[in-house]
């Protein structure tokens, strides 16, 4: 295990490197001089250079980025163009409420997503199944920019029950969870319906009725925990996703989490601050995924580290 694990910290480090030096070099070559977001109203050209002397922008790609790998060996992503602060240092300031949003839809996902999967996985195929498919394809279908909107007006400016944006109070995380959860949880339960009936219909779980198992102990012990392997994967990819900043959500809420951050950061091409967010953001979510791939000997025994990463 612990060769598995080292050998999982490389690839981590490798890719979030990969990902930190592809987007560096994509916004240097990005149409566009950050240094007119920075300038005076009607700049010369002096002005202009001398910010870009002071961003370090006036030097060619491949100088700035042997800089910015030096600084980026000592801790140091760079400081912010528009905060005047360390980027690292605003991203983690901003990253506790991403994480936050993030928990509350995967533990809302979680609960939905897997009784209603087993509910549809018993009733596959029957009409009482109808209306739960329409529904979870309806969820599937709808963007959550637009979910995020209905539920605005109505269950913020219409009925006044929660806060429409910021995080001003605890009922704030809402409407950004439940906006959030719509999708996953259409999503997760069409995957647990999917994996529960192939389960719910093996040779195995026959033998086991045979010998006067109850129906809750065959459909959750027996059935869904052949199932887990897969549902916690999806679980924990799209939690990574989620803690990749949940852009246009945090948006439309207006949340302050790293998605809000991120596209404030392109419209100012504060490019420091945009690098630290990947980074941070790279990082978080492979951890995740390593940690997924650790629970799945303790879920089935049978399944080794190294078959469980193939």
């Amino acid at each position: 295990m612990l060769t598995y694990v080292l050998k999982r910290i490389g690839q981590t480090v490798l890719t979030a490197f990969l990902a930190t030096a592809t987007v560096f070099v994509l916004l240097r070559m990005a149409p566009g001089d950050p240094a007119a977001n920075y300038a005076p109203p009607n700049p010369t050209s002096a002005q202009l250079e001398a910010i870009r002397q002071q961003f370090g922008l006036d030097q060619s790609i491949p100088v700035q980025f042997v800089t910015f790998l030096q600084h980026l060996f000592q801790g140091d992503v760079g400081t912010s163009f528009f905060f005047k602060r360390p980027a690292l240092e605003v991203v983690m300031e901003r990253l506790p409420y991403t994480i936050t949003l993030a928990v509350a839809a995967i533990v809302v996902t979680a609960v939905v997503a897997i009784p209603l999967g087993v509910w549809m996985a018993r009733r596959a195929n029957t009409s009482s199944e109808l209306g739960a498919n329409i529904a979870t394809i309806a969820g599937q279908s709808m963007p959550d920019f637009w979910i995020g909107f209905v539920l605005l007006i109505v269950f913020a400016v219409n009925l006044g029950w929660f806060a429409p944006a910021g995080f001003s109070s605890g009922t704030s995380i809402v409407l950004p969870t439940v906006t959030i959860a719509i999708l996953q949880v259409a999503l997760i339960s069409r995957l647990v319906r999917r994996e529960m009936v192939v389960n719910l219909a093996s040779p195995y779980l026959t033998v086991a009725r045979s010998r006067g198992i109850s129906e809750r102990a065959l459909t959750w012990r027996y059935a869904f925990g052949n199932s887990a392997i897969p549902v916690v994967t999806a679980l924990g990819t799209r939690f990574a996703a989620m803690l990749n900043g949940v852009v246009i959500v945090e948006v439309v809420f207006k949340w302050p989490g790293v998605g809000e951050l991120v596209v404030n950061a392109l419209k100012q091409r504060d490019f420091p601050l945009i690098q630290a967010t990947v980074l941070v953001t790279v990082v978080l979510a492979l951890v995740v995924q390593l940690l997924v791939d650790l629970l799945y000997p303790l879920m089935d025994p049978r399944v080794r580290l190294g078959e469980a990463s193939a």
